[in-house]
């Protein structure tokens, strides 16, 4: 009987020096957005704030978030400036693509890791696992009626001037970049080049063909 009562007050005393929790596996989140909207301008506010969090460059973040959100942008000191009218879900969804694809190890859910290159690779290595996977970068393909392709003829309203100078406008998804136009004009445009969500356009005389 005693062996046993030895046993239960080792038990109990091994259980009160475990600590409350051994291993955390919550989910990293990410500060809460401070989005405002100025007419057709969006800003974030804690631009900054996020990249410090999650450590990386704030121009390979902002490059990410303007292809994705197929806008023009800058960074104005601690706050991304967006050029278009775009909801907090959407820069929120933007963000966490970026969280999985370029912070997050997938192996242990942890935020702790570094951007390397190997070779010409670009590959995710984690500080807490040890674990390293290349950089698998989503490629949106736009096959439907929407897409763009060069030589299409649009008609564009040119709704912003870039700092440039040049006009930009909106076609579906597409940021539309045409030279040589004024906030208000309304042309149309021969799209020369596409990169991602934003297209280049010449003003032409042809009759818009989309």
């Amino acid at each position: 009987m005693g062996n046993e009562e030895d046993y239960l007050a080792l038990l109990t005393r091994a259980k009160m020096n475990l600590p409350e929790t051994i291993e955390s596996h919550e989910r990293f989140v990410l500060p809460e957005l401070d989005i405002i909207q100025e007419g057709k301008i969006t800003i974030l506010r804690n631009f900054m704030d996020i990249a410090d969090k999650v450590r990386r460059d704030p121009q390979h973040l902002l490059h990410f978030l303007l292809r994705e959100l197929g806008a023009p942008g800058d960074v104005d000191n601690r706050r991304a400036v967006f050029k278009a009218k775009i909801s907090s879900q959407n820069i929120s969804e933007r963000l966490q693509q970026y969280m999985d694809t370029y912070v997050v190890c997938t192996e242990c859910g942890r935020p702790d890791t570094k951007l390397v290159k190997d070779d010409r690779v670009m590959v995710l290595e984690c500080e807490a696992c040890g674990a390293r996977r290349p950089i698998s970068v989503r490629k949106t393909v736009k096959t439907d009626a929407n897409a763009l392709k060069v030589g299409d003829v649009l008609e564009v309203l040119i709704t912003d001037v870039g700092k440039k100078g040049d006009g930009i406008g909106k076609f579906n998804d597409f940021v539309i970049i045409i030279p040589g136009t004024t906030k208000g004009a309304r042309v149309h445009a021969k799209i020369t080049n596409i990169s991602n969500n934003t297209a280049f356009g010449q003003v032409t005389n042809e009759t818009a063909t989309r």
